[in-house]
């Protein structure tokens, strides 16, 4: 079996008005390092971005070019991230390959609550939540009686969006008044969780069925983080370099761990990736307590793949130099699309 040679490298671009040029710069400078990654590789690439609106054009813009794949960058549509899966339906209704998970799997782990709900049917351990769907839900007595502190977190975002060191809240009335705040300034539920107070571990996984291979992993360091400042990673933490979160959440490879919990935190993060139904791709987040058991925080599909991206310290932590991990990532999806290899069940 041939390599992929005709590919499309489709992404988003719709930003809103608040998104910062370095924002819109990652997202375009992102996909045109992984489209020359391709073509270094020998494959043909044409780059598409999408809005949202424009989708059949787009769709048609596609059929038209014919590809091997689509490699899927595609994370929200028309500024909403819950539109995220819609593209990928798109392209399985007309039989078009593409990289990374299908539309069940993106909006199983998008909507924040059924991923929560999927992950403790399955036994897999995450810590225990409140859904708050609206305003209304700030009345329940029973968010007095939570064994608190908790971390408020937005449904649908990801990439940190939302959250602020007034996310970590120690009381009632904090956890009311952040979720308020949230709700008022994005217009969506807000999902609570008890927090874990331990180590922050990043898993990346790649590949599908047996094939399923675990990336060294990392850990969050917060050795330079005030120590007035929790220990979490915010919106700040991974997009402003001047922000002393920056500076105090940076991920190194794990330490001074034993085979132990290296064992169970992997097969807690297989275990996720099978239960949300990730393909080719992925990473996995947990926190680690006391008594050393990892809970999912997380569970990212298709997570960010750019040079600097923390799928790619993993990768070269295991000798996969960049051009080798994007090229690697399209033939784990063609072998997949080929073999009809299909998510552990």
């Amino acid at each position: 079996m041939h390599p992929p040679s005709r590919i499309i490298v489709l992404y988003n671009h719709d930003y809103d008005a608040a998104a910062s040029a370095a924002d819109v710069v990652s997202v375009e400078a992102s996909a045109r390092a992984i489209a020359g990654a391709l073509e270094g590789a020998g494959a043909t690439v044409e780059l598409i971005g999408l809005h949202g609106r424009e989708v059949l054009a787009v769709l048609d813009q596609v059929r038209a070019a014919g590809p091997e794949l689509v490699f899927n960058l595609c994370e929200s549509m028309a500024g909403d991230p819950r539109n995220e899966p819609t593209f990928v339906g798109l392209l399985d209704l007309f039989e078009i390959p593409y990289t990374g998970t299908d539309l069940l799997g993106l909006a199983s782990c998008l909507y924040k609550q059924r991923a929560k709900d999927i992950l403790i049917a399955r036994g897999v351990p995450t810590p225990p939540h409140r859904y708050l769907a609206e305003l209304a839900a700030l009345d329940d007595p029973a968010l007095d009686a939570l064994d608190y502190p908790w971390f408020v977190k937005l449904a649908h975002e990801d990439a940190s969006v939302g959250i602020t060191e007034a996310n970590l809240v120690a009381t009632p009335a904090a956890l009311r008044s952040r979720v308020r705040e949230l709700m008022t300034a994005y217009d969506q539920p807000v999902l609570a969780e008890r927090y874990v107070d331990g180590r922050e571990i990043n898993v990346t996984l790649i590949g599908n069925g047996a094939e399923l291979q675990v990336l060294p992993l990392h850990e969050i360091d917060f050795a330079a983080m005030p120590a007035d400042r929790p220990r979490i990673v915010s919106y700040a933490a991974k997009w402003d370099e001047h922000h002393v979160d920056y500076a105090g959440t940076k991920a190194v490879p794990l330490r001074d761990a034993s085979p132990a919990l290296v064992a169970s935190v992997e097969r807690v993060a297989r275990a996720a990736w099978h239960a949300l139904g990730l393909r080719d791709y992925g990473r996995v987040d947990l926190r680690v307590d006391a008594e050393g058991t990892p809970w999912v925080i997380d569970v990212n599909p298709n997570p960010d793949i750019s040079p600097d991206a923390g799928v790619t310290r993993a990768a070269q932590l295991a000798g996969m130099p960049y051009p080798q991990l994007i090229v690697h990532l399209a033939d784990v999806a063609y072998r997949r699309i080929h073999r009809r290899i299909a998510p552990r069940t």
